[in-house]
């Protein structure tokens, strides 16, 4: 198979991976690279194949069963569980969402001057309306697009003076200093391996069969089998590349220079990016800024529409890009009052950067019972037929779960 024709083959593990870079990503990347440098580089090295296991696992869900993870979850967990999982997932979004758009806006205003609220609900009220009146085939294209701004993050290792001896250290040894570093390393899996990004993907499997007519869920047409799970593991394994590469340049590049300087505590989006123009100049103040935004118009509505494809699961209603808003007027419903309180979170005194990294640390806690969930679902041979989780996918999914249990109990237990 050629080039050309793998990357066609690319779509919602590309998109996932490449939101898994959001705002809330860059914050927390940046924090870990300007607090300790290289040392933590190493979370990302560990960080690859388990993501990798859990968002294989979520897109066999969708496109073995037709169904989205939500609906796989009420079969092997209580209702009320699940029901409870989706509201926390709701509220961890909408959390995400509010941080993203802030840091959106106040990066407009670093670039182009003005006020940051007016870009802020600029940005909300565009991504709102490309969601509801832009059909999924097109807009999943879109989105396969925007991924491409990611590029800026590596670019800005081109612009600084790396230490690459370091960065191969930081990749390979493991280094732990503290509280201060096991929360980071919380956040750090919290925003790599999230739910939202389990949510999405099994729901995007579940609208691409929608897109083609001869595709059925596997369940009903085995002879599909091969060639969609080749599919997705070419997918997936492409699209979690690009999201640890971009994260891995993101926690050079402030370890680089920032770390390097002494600047230690990022507050908020304009200390970010400002803090950089003097240490690396306008280039990469501007690169870091730019970033901001094409990711955040990539992860807000993955962070809005999730919510959107849990919640409809669960309650039973019709959900999907592709149709019209008077169609799925539930599930549009619920992404426009996910972006209608993110954007009072805006207007709230509380700090966007800060936001964005605690958002962070409350999906590495609440990722865990899903996790779980997922890798029952996975496993259960009346539910997935002959299409159960391999063995190693099984081992590092698990694996994946087990990690990110650990660490949130660190978090909570080690003393100060």
């Amino acid at each position: 198979m050629s080039l050309t024709d793998r990357l066609k083959r690319l779509g919602p593990g590309l998109v996932t991976g490449a939101a898994d870079d959001d705002p809330s990503g860059i914050a927390t990347y940046s924090q870990a690279g300007a607090q300790f440098g290289t040392g933590l580089m190493w979370t990302m090295t560990l960080a690859y194949p388990l993501m990798v296991a859990v968002q294989l696992a979520s897109a066999r869900v969708g496109r073995v069963t037709g169904d989205g993870l939500a609906r796989g979850l009420k079969q092997v967990m209580p209702r009320w569980l699940v029901i409870a999982l989706i509201a926390l997932l709701f509220v961890a979004n909408t959390i995400n969402i509010g941080a993203d758009l802030a840091a959106m806006g106040e990066a407009s205003a670093l670039v182009v001057g003005g006020g940051s609220h007016v870009f802020t609900i600029g940005f909300a009220l565009l991504s709102l309306i490309l969601q509801m009146y832009v059909p999924y085939h097109r807009y999943s294209s879109w989105l396969k697009w925007l991924t491409l701004v990611l590029l800026a993050y590596v670019a800005l290792l081109l612009i600084v003076k790396v230490d690459w001896v370091a960065a191969a250290h930081g990749m390979v040894i493991p280094s732990i200093t503290g509280r201060g570093a096991v929360t980071t390393i919380v956040a750090i899996f919290g925003t790599t391996i999230s739910p939202y990004l389990f949510f999405w993907q099994a729901a995007q499997e579940v609208e691409e069969l929608d897109q083609v007519e001869e595709r059925e869920p596997l369940t009903e047409k085995r002879a599909q089998a091969d060639d969609a799970l080749r599919r997705i593991r070419w997918d997936t394994l492409a699209g979690m590349a690009v999201s640890n590469i971009v994260a891995l340049a993101i926690i050079l590049g402030t370890a680089t220079t920032l770390h390097a300087a002494g600047k230690t505590d990022i507050q908020s989006a304009s200390d970010a990016a400002q803090a950089l123009k003097p240490l690396a100049g306008s280039l990469a103040f501007i690169t870091f800024s730019l970033g901001i935004i094409g990711t955040g118009l990539l992860a807000v509505p993955v962070l809005a529409g999730s919510s959107g494809y849990a919640v409809c699961e669960i309650g039973g209603w019709r959900a999907s890009l592709e149709h019209k808003p008077r169609r799925a007027i539930i599930f549009y419903s619920v992404i426009a009052l996910g972006m209608a309180l993110g954007v009072a979170i805006d207007w709230s005194p509380i700090n966007p950067m800060k936001a964005l990294f605690w958002s962070a640390v409350i999906n590495g806690v609440a990722a865990v019972p899903i996790m779980v969930g997922l890798m029952l679902v996975v496993s259960r041979r009346d539910i997935m037929k002959e299409f159960v989780a391999p063995p190693s996918l099984r081992f590092f999914g698990w694996l994946a779960t087990l990690v990110m249990g650990v660490a949130a109990i660190a978090m909570i237990a080690l003393p100060d």
